[in-house]
């Protein structure tokens, strides 16, 4: 492991006023999505989404740091023949590729998950970084239910350990790791309850990581935010969401890693972006804060361009829009006045 490198890449993709576009759907995902706009989903179809996004030149070059990729389209070219990892290398974003194999149950805990997919990761790691990657992601999926009492430490401390496996064989292969433990906010618990467990979550993952020798140096952190539930009777204002979602983090995460990537986890994009923002007007953070947004930055460019030729442009504009709302968060310098200015 060559730590310098990794620390050149972690940095780099957090660099300022960017961020990484999420674009590793599961083929299933991405189909519910393409139905939502009435796009059949195929392998060409999946292709030219991604080709447009890839050659959105503006945002790629100005405000995207990398593309987290699934496994189809690593491999894929675009239609001219270029293959589409070149294209991100070509607008000088970095390439990324989604590891993890989803989740299963989790036997003894009804209701929980199990993210799976080590067996034989270092293999398909070396793999990935032949063809271009150079960093990687592995989502864990902890949910919150308090009927259930769910999370249980099981399935914290099994997830946990699986990110820090995944991390250290990441860096072992020269790949830097993205580690995402989601704590979902489709409940109905209060932030002050998502606040709690996102805590034990990430000190739990940090303890497997420091036993696993992960190098905190050569990694990023994608985590949820400190958020209300989407069925919760109280939506926390903004300005919360950010106090309590920065005070958590210096609570939790080392000031060796070199940035926190938030996932928007099923806020809207307006709402992700103005959670990011207000963060980072805070100041004084001991890591930089950008995002890994997925949804929030493709919901647009997907209804924009809903599968026809003639609406590539239009796609093109919309992520832009999105990507560039997005770089001023992460500087702190993003209103609503300017959104609504801009778009």
């Amino acid at each position: 492991m060559n730590l310098d490198d990794l620390n050149k890449v972690a940095q780099a993709m957090v660099a300022p006023g960017k961020g990484i576009l999420a674009a590793d759907e599961s083929s299933p995902t991405i189909t519910k999505r393409f139905n939502a706009i009435g796009v059949t989903s195929t392998e060409e179809s999946r292709r030219d989404y991604r080709e447009m996004m890839f050659r959105a030149t503006d945002a790629m070059t100005q405000y995207i740091s990398g593309v987290i990729l699934y496994d189809e389209t690593i491999w894929q070219s675009a239609r001219d023949g270029t293959p589409l990892i070149r294209l991100i290398e070509q607008a000088g974003a970095i390439p990324g590729i989604k590891v993890d194999e989803g989740t299963q149950p989790l036997p003894a805990c009804s209701g929980e998950l199990v993210t799976v997919g080590l067996d034989r990761l270092a293999e398909r790691l070396n793999k990935y970084h032949a063809q271009g990657a150079r960093f990687a992601k592995w989502r864990a999926v902890i949910d919150i239910n308090a009927a259930d009492r769910i999370p249980s430490m099981t399935a914290i401390g099994v997830n946990a350990h699986a990110l820090g496996r995944y991390a250290a064989l990441c860096q072992a292969a020269q790949i830097v790791p993205i580690v995402e433990p989601e704590v979902l906010m489709d409940g109905d618990h209060d932030i002050d309850r998502c606040l709690e467990v996102t805590t034990r979550v990430l000190n739990v993952t940090f303890q497997e990581l420091r036993k696993q020798r992960v190098a905190l140096e050569g990694m990023i952190l994608k985590p949820n935010m400190a958020i209300s539930g989407k069925k919760s009777a109280r939506k926390a204002p903004v300005e919360e969401v950010a106090e309590k979602t920065v005070r958590m983090l210096k609570a939790c995460v080392p000031a060796a890693v070199p940035g926190i990537a938030f996932l928007s986890g099923g806020q809207s994009d307006e709402e992700a972006t103005a959670h990011l923002d207000a963060m980072n007007r805070m100041g004084n953070l001991p890591w930089k804060l950008t995002f890994s947004y997925g949804r929030a930055l493709q919901a647009a460019p997907q209804k924009a361009w809903s599968g026809k030729p003639e609406n590539v442009v239009a796609g093109q504009r919309a992520l832009i829009h999105r990507a560039r709302m997005n770089s001023l968060a992460t500087r702190g310098a993003w209103s609503a006045d300017l959104e609504e200015k801009a778009a």
